[in-house]
């Protein structure tokens, strides 16, 4: 599969220089979804994006969804007809939008879409996500049918959370891109 392929989807307020998912597009050539407003999302205009995105690709593609990223993947993925391009996707600290204090900040991306997704994923969650508590990790990795991944504490899975180019989500990512 060819590095344009694999789509990160970052999330509220994108991913910054140390985060592992900007470390995997210099490193490897993955191809960030680029919003038109990450500090303002809108639900429909980050869902049209992925849309164009993935009907734009040459080929499968494979989705690595972080935080808010997630919550998109899963609306997009209920809602598109174009699901069969996508291989399998890595879905990391998915963020609660139904959670009070996050709806507030993050309006209209409540509620979460809980239909199983079309295709394989892995959900890792952490046991100290500040945006989201375990149980909730847990509970959208059942509902979308995905591989659920106990990652201990390690916060937000983020740039804060230590894990440089983070080497195990590499080596979860290539479990689909596997021919």
């Amino acid at each position: 599969m060819k590095a344009s392929n694999i789509l990160l989807l970052p999330g509220w307020q994108n991913s910054g220089p140390d985060h592992w998912q900007s470390l995997w597009e210099a490193a490897h050539g993955y191809h960030r979804v680029e919003q038109h407003d990450w500090m303002r999302p809108l639900r429909g205009d980050w869902s049209a994006r992925l849309e164009e995105t993935v009907v734009d690709a040459d080929g499968p593609v494979v989705l690595v969804a972080h935080s808010l990223g997630c919550v998109l993947t899963a609306w997009w993925a209920a809602h598109t007809r174009h699901a069969a391009k996508v291989r399998g996707a890595l879905l990391v600290a998915p963020g609660d939008v139904e959670r009070p204090d996050l709806a507030a900040q993050i309006h209209g991306w409540a509620p979460i879409a809980r239909q199983p997704l079309p295709f394989p994923a892995v959900l890792v969650g952490s046991r100290s996500d500040p945006y989201c508590s375990f149980e909730r990790a847990e509970g959208m990795a059942q509902a979308w049918g995905a591989r659920f991944v106990d990652y201990g504490d390690r916060g937000h899975i983020n740039a804060e959370s230590g894990l440089g180019d983070w080497p195990e989500g590499q080596a979860l990512l290539h479990t689909f891109l596997k021919d």
